[in-house]
């Protein structure tokens, strides 16, 4: 989809990338040739240099260029040109941030592969694993995962970066990941009822009452936020196409989920309700 855009191009918004699809021009090969071209507020030679960029970034593999001008709702455009070097994900902690606040647990998805990194145990593994990759997706990262991870690691994160809230939204989907996941027919099943602070809760039984069960129940839900993310990716992907040409040329089949390796334990998640006094409204 990268060489079908144009909109990356200062002075070339949605209205005028619209007019040069509907013109016939639909990539940037195509938009060379064409050298007797009028775009308001922008010279040819503006938009050919441009260009010839856009080519040696792309064959160069760096998606940082193209984040770096396309507005954050248009991010979705490097997905299918980088889908082979994307990893999704996410972090559970005990906090929203506060000195005494860490990371407990993260997990990490390319589509094949599932990872996952536990504090007390291999945590630090996570800064060399995530460099094998160009770009993250997440839902609300920009904003909290990769600050958290960055001020917590003290490890560098200059990925390039879709972050599905700003996609979602600008496609009318809101109401934090979980929200989003409904709205869209995602089903989490048994745990439907773990959210965010819910995983705190897990966290803390684990480390009190030495509850194995409780680790896995977070892992569980921790990986299956990464799993969703893929599937909210293609989803987001193909509907963005939608007000393109190119939907019937680039759509791309749901993907297949992986196998977790870690199950909610019910009996856990019940106790810690009934203990808290958490009922299901408030989820």
């Amino acid at each position: 989809m990268l060489k079908n855009t144009f909109c990356h191009i200062p002075g070339i918004g949605a209205a005028s990338e619209y007019r040069l699809w509907s013109a016939g021009i639909h990539t940037w090969d195509g938009l060379l040739e064409k050298d007797t071209i009028r775009l308001s507020r922008i010279g040819i030679k503006q938009v050919t240099d441009y260009i010839k960029q856009s080519v040696i970034h792309l064959e160069n593999h760096n998606p940082n260029y193209f984040t770096a001008l396309l507005p954050s709702n248009q991010h979705w455009r490097l997905f299918s040109d980088f889908k082979h070097s994307i990893a999704y994900l996410d972090i559970e902690t005990t906090g929203l941030g506060e000195p005494d606040d860490y990371i407990t647990t993260i997990a990490l998805y390319d589509g094949e592969t599932l990872s996952y990194y536990v504090k007390g145990n291999n945590l630090d593994d996570f800064e060399e694993d995530i460099e094998k990759y160009k770009v993250i997706v997440t839902y609300n990262g920009k904003c909290f995962d990769v600050p958290f991870i960055k001020n917590y690691l003290n490890i560098k994160m200059d990925h390039a970066h879709i972050d599905l809230r700003y996609i979602l939204r600008s496609l009318g989907y809101s109401g934090g990941l979980k929200g989003c996941e409904k709205q869209l027919g995602i089903d989490r099943e048994e745990l439907d009822d773990v959210d965010g602070y819910f995983a705190v809760l897990l966290w803390d039984d684990f480390l009190k009452n030495k509850n194995r069960k409780a680790l896995e129940t977070l892992l569980a839900y921790n990986i299956r936020d990464v799993v969703n993310l893929e599937t909210l990716m293609v989803i987001s992907y193909n509907l963005k196409l939608k007000d393109t040409p190119f939907s019937g040329t680039y759509q791309l089949p749901p993907p297949h989920p992986p196998d977790v390796p870690f199950k909610a334990d019910m009996e856990t998640i019940e106790r810690i309700k009934s203990n808290n006094h958490i009922n299901k409204f408030y989820f």
